[in-house]
């Protein structure tokens, strides 16, 4: 078991991962002890709100009992509210300010056509509803060339209330580089009663028109209903401090969590998680396999914290910084498919509510169902939490009865006779191509060997896939913390309280630019340790990390520089250049020879350190080898195998598990498949 340092407040901690399917909760106690509980995230007839729901149920409250702050410290929280509102276009209706002639700005974009070939080409919906441009304009460098009409964009603003908007966006042209025009326009709109107004040079201060407009919009589109989540569960919380997880990687109070910063909320803290149990246990350099009840999450460590400072999210140009992470829609709620000639996983998710056919709500055959058709799901080893009481376990009658009926369906289609089990694996065997390939675009397409790194598994589902996918890439060891099925949970607790800062620098790279280049990160630094200090209580031990961004002169693309790396520290312009050159060869396997660099933009990390994992040592069992609590049907590779099954917590340090087996823990399953050993190294 994973320990912590006594609490020395006397009262809780709970650390929790709302996600699509599941809500994860870890709750740390006065004595440094953990408890883990997990439960749906969509059980709107047993409880308003998982997270809350959670946190009674392990401090033994009742349904109504409020949660006070003499009983808990602290509540540090992922949540997929904005995510799951981005992608279902359900944010607060919001107002577009522009620059006059730039009303299609955002709609144009960059005029990209991912899929080449169509003939129809499907543009996103637009989040906002309304444009309204405003009489101004600032020169590339700041200055003022057409001073802003203040009563023309009064009485357009005054309009769009009377239309009910309570959002406004406000994004100028050269913005970043003069917010003079941007902070009257903000005024304004609070004066008529906009209840939220989002600025670009606040929200996303770097160059590049559509890139910053895109993200400030989504801020003001989705921080309202981040507020109202926020509001509803402190109101369940008098007195207790109330911390966010965002899409870097870092905590921040839930008064400051704002919408752009919302997107990867949930999943960060599984990078977080995996990042600090790999290190205790002896790997640095991992690849991320985080596979949950909606979506499958892949990401690459390999001694520093990937982020990406432009991406795209369900249409969506944003420009902040989040954490690398490349998602499938390969969940265990992905619904299986036969279209007449071929088997489909997903795109489409059963979710919490009504889940897979096994949820007995009635939902759809769904991986999650492929699992317990083969056995490598046991209902009688898996919480009972389903039905209309929340209280019983996964169905594996209707599964069955579902898996034979699609095979005889199957069979009347293609001619092909296929037994139930072959059905079910043929349906894993997709998810888990898909998965793989995943893996694949974060690390071999990017230069990375695959085989020399450590498959990290964490998320609910990931566990029965493991092997799977690990054979698919080549990979030789699997590492499944005792934590795995709420990891993402488990690193809220060990994240750190965080606060980004970025500004637009646009120069050479040379001689010159260095003093300047400082000072910036100077001002950038102070103002991002000051907002940390106001969030956190006593005298936390801080740090700042820094970061530029360099690319080609005449190219788009910037790569990330950390100028603070533990014994490379980057002293001035030439060595800087050089770690941009390696990055670039690494990334591109060439260089631009000739071709001057550009300092794109400057950003700082402040940093407030979170809670450091603890593993004591244990002494190695006597025995090489477990007792079984039984076995179980297993169907792997075309085969029933008769599989020792095994509970976790009767294994011991130095044991040695052959497959096929399955070893079944407080919130996760792993399969280890035939040709595979487990060895368990923790407890």
């Amino acid at each position: 078991m994973t320990h912590e340092q006594p609490d020395r407040t006397g009262r809780w901690q709970f650390w929790i991962d709302r996600g699509g399917t599941f809500t994860d909760v870890v709750g740390h106690g006065p004595a440094g002890q953990l408890r883990t509980h997990k439960l749906l995230s969509d059980n709107p007839e047993q409880y308003p709100d998982a997270a809350v729901a959670g946190i009674r149920h392990v401090l033994g409250l009742g349904p109504t009992t409020p949660i006070t702050g003499d009983l808990v410290e602290c509540v540090k929280m992922g949540t997929t509210v904005a995510t799951n509102a981005l992608l279902e276009r359900k944010g607060e209706p919001t107002a577009l300010v522009t620059t006059r002639g730039f009303r299609d700005a955002l709609r144009i974009g960059y005029q990209e056509r991912p899929r080449l070939f169509d003939r129809q080409i499907a543009l996103p919906e637009l989040l906002y509803s309304r444009v309204i441009e405003a009489r101004e304009r600032l020169a590339a460098d700041g200055r003022v060339l057409d001073a802003l009409d203040e009563a023309d964009l009064r009485a357009q603003l005054q309009a769009g209330r009377r239309e009910g908007l309570q959002s406004v966006a406000i994004v100028f042209m050269h913005a970043y580089r003069n917010g003079v025009h941007e902070k009257r326009a903000a005024h304004i709109a609070r004066q008529l009663g906009y209840s939220q107004v989002s600025a670009s040079h606040e929200v996303s201060p770097l160059i590049k028109l559509v890139g910053r407009g895109d993200t400030t919009v989504v801020d003001a589109y989705l921080s309202p209903i981040l507020r109202r989540y926020v509001d509803q569960v402190a109101r369940e919380m008098p007195g207790v401090a109330l911390y966010f997880m965002q899409s870097s990687g870092g905590l921040t109070d839930a008064h400051s969590f704002q919408g752009k910063d919302a997107i990867l909320s949930g999943p960060a803290g599984g990078i977080v998680g995996m990042v600090g149990t790999a290190a205790v246990a002896g790997f640095s350099r991992v690849v991320g396999f985080d596979m949950g009840g909606t979506s499958t999450d892949v990401s690459h460590y390999a001694g520093e914290l990937e982020r990406a400072f432009e991406t795209q999210v369900a249409g969506v140009r944003m420009r902040a910084p989040m954490m690398s992470i490349h998602t499938v829609a390969a969940g265990g709620g992905s619904i299986l498919h036969f279209d007449g000639a071929r088997l489909r996983v997903g795109p489409d998710s059963a979710g919490a509510n009504p889940g897979p056919a096994c949820y007995r709500r009635g939902g759809p055959l769904a991986l999650t169902d492929a699992n317990v058709m083969l056995g490598k799901l046991q209902p009688d080893h898996f919480p009972r939490v389903f039905g209309p009481g929340a209280d019983a376990p996964l169905d594996k009658a209707v599964v069955r009865e579902r898996f034979l009926a699609l095979a005889h369906e199957i069979e009347h289609a293609t001619g092909v006779r296929q037994r139930a089990q072959e059905v079910a694996e043929g349906f894993v065997d997709i998810a888990v191509t898909n998965m793989a390939n995943a893996v694949k675009r974060i690390s071999i397409a990017r230069g990375y060997d695959v085989t020399r790194y450590t498959l990290q598994c964490f998320g609910g589902a990931a566990g029965q896939h493991a092997c799977r996918v690990a054979d698919a890439l080549g990979m030789t060891r699997i590492l499944v913390h005792p934590f795995s099925g709420v990891l993402s949970a488990y690193g809220m607790g060990l994240a750190d309280q965080s606060v980004m800062r970025e500004g637009s620098i646009e120069e050479p790279l040379d001689e010159r630019v260095w003093p300047a280049l400082m000072r910036r990160f100077e001002e950038l630094s102070e103002e991002a340790l000051g907002l940390v200090r106001s969030q956190v209580a006593g005298t936390p031990r801080l740090r700042v990390i820094r970061h530029a961004h360099v690319r080609y002169q005449g190219t788009d693309s910037a790569l990330i520089l950390g100028l603070d790396e533990e014994g490379h520290p980057v002293p001035d312009v030439s060595a800087l250049r050089a770690r941009f050159e390696e990055a670039y060869r690494t990334r591109f396997g060439f260089l631009m020879q000739g071709r001057s660099l550009v300092v794109e933009a400057a950003s700082v990390e402040a940093l407030a350190q979170g809670h450091v994992p603890v593993e004591p040592r244990q002494p190695l069992a006597p025995d090489a080898s477990p007792v079984p609590s039984t076995h179980v049907e297993l169907f792997s590779g075309g085969r029933v195998w008769n599989a020792p099954l095994m509970d976790r917590k009767q294994t011991r340090p130095g044991h040695e598990i052959p497959g096929p087996a399955l070893i079944v823990g407080a919130s996760e399953t792993v399969v280890v498949e035939p040709g595979w050993h487990a060895r368990v190294t923790s407890h």
